[in-house]
């Protein structure tokens, strides 16, 4: 019988390392034989058509280039894709699925330190954390200070996927109101954990707290516009840690340098952000650079997740997290 092939399509290097250690890269082993990408730069187009022929299962990571007819007429044995990132829209085409090919991902595993970072930057900013912990270290004790916490707040949810299912479940111990804008909803999901559906504009007028989830899907683009951000109530806080162009940051800007509300922000419309950017000068923003999650330590974790998934699918059992066409689509481009 012949092996079954695994190619590997992330190059070696520092973020190969923080995804797989020799335990992960034996369990891999252990399923097939595996094609290591030896080179230090991504498989051009090229290459790619050249290495996926005979290969039953293509594990991938950021940078890969997509699976489009030109690939795929290549790929004359491929079954599964297994992407070591979150969303797939970027790799994987409508012509992977037209082929029957199933695709898996890290999404939660991602999803759920994503979510995690939304509380963190919550609490980072309504606690103005940064701000006293550079004072102190400026030798200023406050003499009087002001500070929110994040219990009992209302927050509103832009987008109710799998991240935004996640922070609903890290609110709990926090018994915050939850408004939902969602095109996809279902009662039976509000009902379930006391949620409110809501429209954009009562979103943002009512909430303390608004976070972004939607995905950058062209119907999102520029979602949240000048009269949004507008009608956010004084000391409101807007956090994004979906994608930066689901905002139109030009007049984000223009509604910060007014300092009624603060803001979030880990991505942006341009990354990096240009050293000249406006953000920059706000002094309500807390601004990261795109590193709401996973954090480097749940690397392994994705990787661990999505071989346990190759398992699955070779054993023909449900995997945990494939991601179908629907779910897909739904993804964010970039």
């Amino acid at each position: 019988m012949e092996a079954l092939k695994i190619l590997v399509t992330m190059p070696k290097g520092e973020i190969f390392d923080t995804f797989f250690n020799e335990d992960l890269k034996s369990k891999l082993e252990e399923i097939g034989e595996v094609i290591w990408n030896d080179s230090t730069a991504q498989y051009t187009k090229f290459q790619i058509c050249e290495k996926i022929k005979d290969v039953d299962i293509c594990v991938t990571g950021w940078g890969t280039v997509t699976f489009d007819e030109e690939v795929l007429n290549h790929a004359n044995k491929l079954r599964l894709i297994a992407h070591t990132g979150g969303s797939v829209r970027p790799y994987v085409t409508d012509a992977a699925y037209d082929r029957g090919i199933r695709v898996v991902s890290g999404n939660e595993v991602f999803a759920e330190s994503v979510a995690e970072s939304v509380i963190a930057y919550a609490l980072a900013s309504l606690r103005d954390i940064p701000r006293y912990s550079g004072d102190l270290k400026r030798g200023i004790w406050p003499s009087g200070f002001y500070n929110k916490g994040l219990l009992d707040k209302t927050v509103g949810l832009v987008g109710y996927g799998m991240i935004a299912k996640m922070v609903v479940e890290m609110l709990k111990p926090f018994h915050v109101k939850i408004k939902v804008f969602s095109r996809h909803i279902s009662q039976e999901e509000l009902t379930k954990h006391h949620m409110e559906k809501a429209e954009l504009p009562e979103i943002f007028s009512t909430c303390d707290i608004v976070s972004i989830h939607s995905g950058m899907t062209q119907e999102n683009y520029h979602l949240i516009t000048e009269e949004l951000l507008n009608m956010m109530p004084e000391g409101a806080l807007l956090i994004n840690t979906a994608r930066g162009a689901v905002i139109d940051e030009e007049a984000l800007c223009r509604v910060l340098v007014k300092e009624k509300i603060h803001a979030v922000l880990d991505v942006y419309e341009v990354e990096p952000l240009p050293a000249d950017h406006k953000l920059l000068e706000m002094r309500n923003a807390i601004l990261m650079p795109h590193m709401g999650g996973p954090t480097i330590d749940r690397r392994l974790i994705v990787t661990r997740s999505v071989i346990g998934d190759i398992k699955l699918f070779l054993l023909n059992k449900p995997m945990k997290c494939e991601i179908d066409r629907a779910y897909a689509a739904k993804m964010s481009t970039h």
